[in-house]
C-alpha cells in the first residue's frame, strides 16, 4: 500500500516524528508506532534509525533541495514592476506581452537566459496569469451600437414563428398487404 505524504507543515510533521520516538521508547512496536499515526512500518523504522545517529535534530524538516532560482527575489520583484508598467516602455509597439517578449526583457536587462515555456512556470510562481485580450475594432462607436440595438435590431429580430411553415399533420403510412 502507498501511503502519501501527510498534511502538516514542517513543524506538525516533526511533532509527528517525536511522538513515535517517545512511543518507541516506552517499549510500543514498530507496527503499533505506524498504525497510531498512520503511517508505515518503513517511515517508523526510519525516524528511529535517524533518531538514533543524530538524535532530536535529525528529526527536523528538511530543507527542500532542487535548483535555486535564477533569478533573485529582488530580480524577480524588479521584473513584476516592469511588466506591470507594460510592453510600451520597453520599447514594444504593442500593448501586449507574450512568453518571448517577456523571455527577452530577462536577458537584456538580467543576463539570464529562459526559454519561453519556462517563463510560464515563473509568471505563474509572480502570481500572473494569462489573459487574452478582447478583440474589438479600434475605431468601434459604442454609442451607435446601443443605439442599433435599441432600435433597428427589435424590427428585424426573428419572432419565434416568423418566417416558418405552419405545421401539418403528419400522415400515417400504413404499408398494403399483397
Amino acid at each position: 500500500m502507498f501511503l502519501m505524504r501527510p498534511p502538516g507543515n514542517g513543524q506538525e510533521l516533526e511533532r509527528r516524528r517525536r511522538h513515535a520516538i517517545r512511543l518507541l521508547k516506552t517499549g510500543k512496536k514498530l507496527s503499533a508506532v505506524a498504525s497510531a499515526l498512520s503511517a508505515s512500518v518503513s517511515s517508523v523504522f526510519r525516524w528511529w534509525q535517524v533518531y538514533q545517529k543524530k538524535g532530536v535534530s535529525g528529526l527536523r524538516p528538511q530543507a527542500v533541495s532542487g535548483r535555486p532560482p535564477r533569478l533573485s527575489p529582488a530580480q524577480q520583484e524588479r521584473l513584476l514592476g516592469m511588466l506591470v508598467e507594460g510592453p510600451l516602455p520597453a520599447g514594444y509597439s504593442t500593448d501586449l506581452w507574450t512568453l518571448q517578449r517577456i523571455s527577452r526583457i530577462i536577458r537584456r536587462h538580467f543576463g539570464v537566459t529562459y526559454h519561453r515555456c519556462h517563463v510560464w512556470k515563473l509568471l505563474t510562481s509572480l502570481g500572473l496569469s494569462c489573459q487574452k485580450p478582447e478583440r474589438r475594432a479600434l475605431q468601434r462607436n459604442e454609442e451607435a451600437i446601443a443605439r442599433w440595438k435599441r432600435q433597428k435590431w427589435p424590427r428585424i429580430k426573428k419572432s419565434p414563428n416568423a418566417g416558418s411553415p405552419p405545421r401539418l399533420p403528419r400522415r400515417k403510412w400504413v404499408l398494403a398487404h399483397p
